[in-house]
């Protein structure tokens, strides 16, 4: 994706090896210790969480393929491997599969994470009758099996510049989507909240309302921003390889491509960052966690 065949002025941007290392360890190391938290704490067995555990475990599987990536790269420049040899070439296929997995199930938890704050907050009432465990079982083997397929199937039809558009329409559609829920939440979030403080003894009610409903979608929003804010350069990285392949201003664009690979990596750095910092319950686990606290898993 990163060959450039037109002639430009700017240089090819390098990103050291050991930072993609370092990102690549610290990520795994946060997403996994996401993953396990929620595993542990019968408190955090809820729908919502067993989303942002998929999340975690989509953001495990990107950091670990970078990684080994990394480490591939380095030994096939002090000359232990070669770049161009069978096994590499087949073992290369596989990250790529799994890095277009991790992004793909990404997306589609965000979307479930999406409609079940939806369903939270203006279904209240039905919404233990609606979000079923079972259902939420059943969602996310929906979602890693699609997942699955869809990336072995990007990867090995990725040079076919039709499996390239549906990639980039499945990223806008989704945005799209994902966007008008946010978007419909709050414009009715605030007209519920002014009926509300319309009400003679709203006011306790009004604030307490709004903790409870809108602080897990904010929380939502922000991870849902940073996500497009590390993802979207890699995908117009990707509109431009389809648009103006051998533009020389196009292939500056291109020259930045490591650059959008630091800031895709930094998302799975980013996510475990703001649950610790929007859930008390998740920084209780983790310290207790960290700092072997006794504690039973499952109270």
């Amino acid at each position: 994706m990163n060959t450039s065949v037109a002639q430009t002025d700017c240089p090819e941007v390098k990103v050291p090896v050991l930072l993609f290392f370092t990102i690549g360890l610290v990520s795994l190391a946060e997403n996994f210790l996401v993953v396990v938290a929620v595993l542990r704490n019968r408190n955090l067995h809820s729908p919502m969480y067993c989303f942002i555990c998929s999340l975690a475990a989509f953001n495990t599987i990107a950091s670990l393929t970078k990684t080994w990536e990394t480490m591939m790269i380095a030994f096939a420049d002090v000359g232990q491997l070669e770049k161009t040899g069978s096994s590499e070439t087949k073992l290369d296929d596989v990250m790529d599969s799994l890095l277009c997995m991790s992004f793909v199930g990404s997306i589609s938890s965000f979307l479930a994470i999406a409609v079940d704050r939806y369903i939270t907050i203006f279904h209240a009432l039905r919404y233990h009758n609606i979000m079923t465990m079972r259902r939420t079982r059943a969602i996310l083997g929906v979602i890693w099996t699609t997942c699955g397929l869809t990336a072995v199937l990007m990867v090995r039809f990725f040079a076919a510049k039709f499996t390239m558009i549906c990639f980039v329409v499945f990223f806008v559609i989704s945005l799209a989507i994902i966007c008008f829920l946010y978007v419909y939440m709050f414009m009715l979030a605030r007209i519920h909240a002014r009926k509300i403080a319309a009400l003679p003894t709203a006011g306790g009610r009004k604030c307490r309302w709004q903790g409870s409903s809108m602080r897990g979608a904010l929380t939502l929003t922000i991870l849902f921003g940073t996500f497009m804010v590390c993802w979207a350069p890699f995908f117009v990285h990707l509109i431009i390889i389809m648009v103006c392949p051998t533009n020389p201003y196009c292939e500056c664009y291109r020259s930045l491509f490591q650059l959008h690979m630091v800031l895709l990596m930094s998302h799975a750095l980013i996510d475990p960052a703001i649950y610790a910092f929007r859930s008390a319950e998740l920084r209780q686990t983790f310290k207790k966690m960290l700092f072997c606290t006794n504690w039973k898993p499952y109270s």
